[in-house]
Formats: structure tokens, sequence, C-alpha cells
């Protein structure tokens, strides 16, 4: 069965070009031009991932994505942002969106994000087996469910990835630019991007996300796992 790709975006020559390449990539690709629509769309199809561009009439990209979030499917999600929205870039991030891509973009680029994200979840995500943990936080990467005391983790596909690939190499230190290329796949981006994602696992693992204990910053170089348990 072809996976399904919502696009969002009230740019109608937008949308067409990237509908044409993300078809010719395989996937079924349907559209919305506003944020009321788009939400809709997610209950009614169910995609399989969403490409959302930011500035949308009516609702906009950031609080579809917001909303999104607290759907407990966990919908991936690509945004599509200006070059100059740096802030609302990084806000897209700490809500919940798995990457992004900025205007103007190549249509080839986007396809290859969407695939990259796709890999991290469902049947094409790559489990390592047995599951992981360290004291009352528990990894499985084959249902890819995480737990903290017994209750599931609402995480993002990359948010995901990143702590189960932490986990699964404790005391080790990486760079920023380690982590952007061996859970995103990328070989060059902003590496904010790992920033981001880091500061909102600790909140969601770390019992004081200011004063981490297991996702620790190694100063001049980047993060390591430490177990606690």
């Amino acid at each position: 069965m072809r996976q399904r790709v919502l696009v969002v975006d009230d740019d109608a020559t937008v949308s067409d070009v990237v509908c044409r390449y993300l078809r010719r990539a395989g996937f079924d690709v349907s559209m919305a031009a506003d944020g009321a629509t788009a939400l809709a769309a997610v209950v009614r199809d169910a995609p399989d991932l969403v490409v959302l561009d930011l500035m949308l009439p009516g609702i906009d990209g950031l609080e579809v994505c917001r909303r999104l979030r607290t759907r407990p499917d966990g919908v991936p999600i690509v945004m599509l942002t200006a070059l100059g929205e740096e802030a609302d870039r990084v806000l897209g991030l700490r809500l919940g969106a798995d990457d992004y891509v900025t205007k103007p973009f190549s249509p080839r680029e986007l396809v290859l994000r969407v695939q990259s994200v796709l890999r991290r979840t469902g049947s094409d995500a790559v489990a390592s087996g047995a599951p992981l943990a360290d004291g009352d936080l528990a990894v499985d990467e084959v249902r890819r469910v995480a737990r903290l005391r017994g209750d599931e983790l609402t995480l993002t596909v990359r948010e995901f990835d990143l702590l189960a690939f932490l986990m699964r190499h404790p005391g080790k230190a990486f760079r920023r630019a380690d982590l952007l290329e061996r859970v995103w796949g990328w070989t060059f981006g902003d590496q904010s991007t790992v920033t981001v994602h880091v500061r909102r696992l600790r909140e969601k693992v770390e019992d004081d996300p200011a004063t981490p204990r297991r996702i620790v910053t190694v100063w001049g170089v980047g993060y390591r796992y430490e177990p606690v348990g």
C-alpha cells in the first residue's frame, strides 16, 4: 500500500509542484489550502505524513502543528518555512515538527526529507531488537513506544529516534553534527535542530530539565546519555 502525504499550502503553484514530485516518488498525495481544511483532512484521511507551510490563512501552520501534536497517532510533520522565519522555524520544532525545508527549496530535496522521516516511522522503522531500559525509562524500538514510570511518552518521530540512539550508546559523547548525520540522516544542515530536540526530550524524560541527569551536555562537544538506573 502506498504511503499517503497531505500537502498543506495556500500557494497553488507550490502545492502543484510538490504534489507532482511526491507522486512521481510513489506517494498518494492530497492537498489542503488552509489550516482548518488540513486538520479535517488529517482526521478523515489519516495521512502518513503532513507537509505543512507555516503561512496559512485562518489557522496558521504553527497552530496546526500544535493541534496535530495533541493527537495520539503522532503523524510526522515536515514544515515549509521562508528563509527569514528562523524564530518560527525553531518554534515549529519545539511544537513537534520532525523536519523543515526552507523556501525557496528544491522539490527533490523535499522528497528526500519526506522519505527520510518516513523511514523512521511505521513499517519502515529500523529497530535494534531488545527493548532499551534505564531505571524507570523504557524504550521499545519494535513497537516504537517509550514509557517513563509506566506512562507512555508522547514523542515525535525524531524525538523517539534521538532518545533510542542515545540510549544505545550510553556514556559516549556525540557532536551535534554526528547526531544530525546518524539520527536525521543529514550530512549537512542546521545543528540547532539537534539542540531544540534535545531540549524537548529533556522536558519529557528528565525530572528537572534545567539540571538533566540522563541527556547531559558535554561542553565544547555535544551530548551524551548517562544511565541513572
